[in-house]
């Protein structure tokens, strides 16, 4: 990814991610981006993808922040991911998953069922290798989902909870 294409993607999600899918105007997005009209057309043609360009960016930054320098011993690392992902919700969004959001404002779109698909299979892969818990991806999953829904109500007891789930996933593996 070039350095103009970074910008434009970054300024993107932070505008999709402040205001959602609907309301911000192409000249809302190209101010975000921090381009010209004409620039910003250039990387990205249309409003479809622009929305992709965006959470293609979040989708690099998610799994950064979630998977990045995890602790090796795999219960520590299954702590770690719960609380990254609290984190996540603190300083990034506080009202769900962005990829949700927008397949929820566009169900009609392929590329954004794909690219949600995609998202969400990453993060269980990596969750399942980081935590040791082989086979657990769907189990993981709805947990890290649960999470990301449950923290906007429930904070530091959602992440307990999470918590209490996965390390009952690690009970089931030793049975």
């Amino acid at each position: 990814m070039t350095d103009t294409m970074h910008k434009i993607a970054a300024g993107l999600e932070r505008a999709f991610a402040a205001r959602g899918f609907a309301e911000p105007s192409v000249e809302d997005l190209r101010d975000a981006a921090g381009v010209s009209l004409r620039t910003l057309y250039k990387y990205v043609p249309s409003r479809a993808d622009m929305v992709l360009a965006a959470l293609e960016h979040r989708h690099g930054r998610y799994l950064s922040h979630l998977f990045d320098d995890l602790p090796d011993a795999p219960e520590s690392a299954l702590d770690a991911l719960f609380d990254r992902v609290a984190i996540w919700m603190a300083t990034e969004t506080s009202h769900g998953c962005l990829f949700h959001g927008a397949v929820a404002a566009e169900p009609g779109s392929v590329p954004l069922r794909e690219l949600l698909s995609r998202h969400k299979a990453e993060v269980a892969r990596r969750a399942v290798e980081a935590t040791g818990l082989a086979e657990r991806e769907t189990e993981l999953l709805v947990i890290l989902e649960g999470l990301t829904q449950a923290w906007t109500l429930h904070r530091d007891a959602a992440v307990t909870s999470a918590k209490r789930l996965g390390h009952g996933l690690r009970q089931l593996e030793e049975i």
